[in-house]
């Protein structure tokens, strides 16, 4: 029986991923191990190994191919003795369970309709798992509810030719609506979807010639379509399309700023001391080079240790009080921020964290982060000192209850015994949930935090 390679849930929130790279081709043998291909995800590039043995029958999605739904096939896989013939004989692509070894895969006979998992579409609202399938001839029928399955770039193309996609049929896997479809339509002159509500000077894009080129993904400003507004004033733009990270970092924050009720502490902290003691320390070995953000970890980690409520997050059942502190700390790459993890901070001294955090921030940079490295975390740091910035508002990073938003160390006259004198000073802010802490506990956090970093000797203790 062929057994179909399907599209991995690499993490628990991965709706759709881009199919990188294949490593192997069709004809290649593979045993239970091997890796098959690269995906790419909202945070990484990571490998997909081989659960199954046999030989790469044929491949359905090609490299290079940006979009695709968790559980979509994406080649078939010919077991031992079964030559080319077998795939003629094989179903159309269906969807099933990912799987979390490596790849989902089922035989060549179909699943009953009530088990079958149709591909995820990307949707406003995020699903953490597979919707169930309709039967094969109830989706088609299904576009008369309120959803409707299209790929990602027909829901664009309809989107930006003003079509409705319940009055598109789909030609694809399961009824699925695929940018073929959404041409046909155009050509056809198919229903118009109905404009939606926006300010009066604001009008629906019109539908492009057939034999037009596709239409760049529309850009939103302010509610307006942007080449609308661009053609207004005569501004040029070039659009960039959204990937997969910056859709879910909007995402992400966009929930946060409508869910979470948070305040903004923050409180400056001398850093002299610690600037010496940093300097006498990296003086001793070069086994490692401590950095001030080091220190900060360290603070971070032996601070929540004392005041649990922090290191917390909320559910509606319960406030949940982590045991260890998991400190997730922001590190910019080309693609967008990722938070890579340092794992029971509050256990490991300074030179263990620089060398930890020196290996996640390269992992990270270069896209090689594993699942575990960047996700969970129960308190998060975001340092923008080396900018030059001063002071900043962090936002929290779900369902964490705190982030620390540190500034740059600098230069500022300050008092002292009643006379003026120069220190250098860094400002420390942060955000909490609300519903977790009040406000005179992140005070109390936030002091004793300060304390750490003003007498660096005690964090060596």
């Amino acid at each position: 029986m062929t057994i179909q390679i399907l599209m991995p849930a690499l993490s628990p929130t991965m709706t759709e991923g881009n199919l990188a790279k294949w490593l192997k081709k069709e004809g290649d043998s593979v045993k239970s191990g091997d890796v098959l291909a690269e995906i790419e995800t909202d945070k990484a590039t990571m490998e997909v190994e081989a659960v199954d043995e046999g030989r790469i029958g044929k491949i359905l999605v090609q490299a290079g191919t940006q979009g695709v739904a968790v559980n979509t096939p994406i080649a078939v896989l010919l077991e031992e003795g079964e030559d080319d013939s077998a795939l003629d004989k094989a179903p159309a692509p269906a969807t099933g369970t990912a799987g979390t070894g490596g790849y989902g895969s089922q035989g060549a006979g179909a699943p009953p309709a009530d088990q079958a998992v149709a591909p995820k579409t990307p949707a406003p609202a995020a699903a953490s798992t597979p919707a169930p399938a309709q039967p094969a001839a109830q989706v088609a029928a299904s576009h008369g509810g309120d959803r409707v399955f299209a790929s990602p770039l027909a829901r664009r193309l309809a989107e930006q030719a003003g079509l409705d996609l319940k009055a598109v049929k789909g030609s694809g896997p399961n009824g699925r609506i695929v940018k073929a479809d959404v041409e046909a339509a155009k050509a056809g002159g198919g229903a118009k979807a109905a404009a939606p509500q926006a300010p009066a000077e604001a009008k629906a894009p019109a539908a492009a010639p057939a034999a037009a080129a596709a239409p760049a993904p529309a850009v939103k400003a302010a509610g307006i379509d942007a080449k609308d507004l661009s053609d207004k004033l005569g501004m040029a733009y070039k659009a960039q399309p959204n990937s997969s990270m910056r859709k879910t970092i909007s995402r992400r924050l966009t929930e946060v700023q409508q869910t979470v009720p948070d305040y903004f502490l923050a409180i400056d902290c001398e850093l002299d001391a610690l600037l010496k003691v940093r300097a006498d320390l990296n003086a001793r070995s070069k086994d490692y080079k401590l950095s001030v953000n080091d220190f900060i970890i360290r603070a971070a980690a032996l601070t929540l240790k004392k005041f649990p409520n922090i290191n917390a997050a909320w559910s509606e059942e319960a406030i949940l009080r982590y045991d260890h502190v998991d400190i997730s700390v922001a590190v910019a790459t080309p693609t967008g921020l990722i938070t890579p993890i340092v794992k029971k901070a509050e256990t490991k001294g300074l030179a263990e964290i620089s060398n930890e955090m020196k290996g996640l921030a390269e992992r990270a940079r270069d896209g090689k982060l594993k699942p575990e490295e960047f996700q969970g975390g129960t308190f998060s740091i975001s340092n923008l000192g080396m900018y030059g910035i001063r002071e900043f508002a962090a936002i929290i990073n779900p369902p964490q209850a705190c982030i620390m938003a540190v500034g740059a160390g600098e230069q500022r006259p300050v008092v002292k015994n009643g006379a003026l004198a120069i220190a250098t000073v860094m400002t420390v802010s942060v955000t909490v949930d609300h519903r977790v802490a009040d406000g005179a506990q992140g005070a109390e956090f936030l002091a004793a935090f300060k304390k750490l970093i003003e007498d660096p000797l005690a964090m060596l203790l």
